[in-house]
């Protein structure tokens, strides 16, 4: 159960924080890093949920998103304990991520080159929302075996999610990339 009667503590100060377990670290630690970007993730995330326009169902699917979130910060941010039960993301949150990257692809005409970041206001912020996650992801795997396979699937799994969200937010009308298309665009008759 969280109780948070003090929202500062002057605790971290000093520049450490606390871990799940109540050890110190340094907030440049790599699971304070991995579960800061988390965090900014699920605002981002809460960023996407305040556009107009966002179909209902990615609504709902990533309200459900940002609380799985915490759970993955929980995960990473509490070291294995033989003598307490922690909080761990399970194989059907990301069985979850799966069935609706199908569900979505199946809706989606393939691609025939890469997606530019952008297109609707929506589908723009999802494209940020997915890199955050891909980077929460990079930080996850370097704390090693300290964090769960699971998280870096999850995050993994997220981050396709979100590629193919934001795919679904263009409704088709999504800025591909052209490779090489502007490259004598300054010669004459360019």
């Amino acid at each position: 159960m969280v109780n948070l009667t003090r929202i500062y503590t002057k605790l971290g100060d000093g520049g450490e924080t606390h871990l799940g377990d109540m050890s110190r670290v340094a907030k440049t630690h790599p699971r304070i890093e991995a579960y800061g970007t988390v965090d900014e993730l699920n605002s981002w995330i809460g960023l996407v949920l305040a556009e107009a326009g966002l179909p209902d169902a990615y609504r709902e699917w990533l309200q459900r998103v940002q609380n799985d979130l915490f759970d993955v910060g929980a995960d990473i941010a509490a070291p294995e304990d033989p003598q307490r039960e922690r909080l761990r993301v399970l194989p059907a949150q990301t069985e979850w991520l799966e069935r609706r990257c199908d569900e979505v692809n199946a809706t989606l005409p393939p691609l025939r080159s890469f997606v530019l970041p952008g297109g609707s206001a929506a589908a723009a912020r999802l494209h940020v929302a997915r890199t955050i996650c891909r980077r929460a992801e990079r930080l996850a795997v370097g704390c090693g075996e300290a964090v769960s396979p699971e998280v870096v699937r999850y995050l993994n799994r997220l981050s396709d999610l979100l590629f193919i969200l934001a795919r679904g937010a263009n409704a088709g009308d999504e800025p591909l990339w052209q490779p090489g298309r502007f490259r004598d665009a300054d010669a004459p008759g360019g």
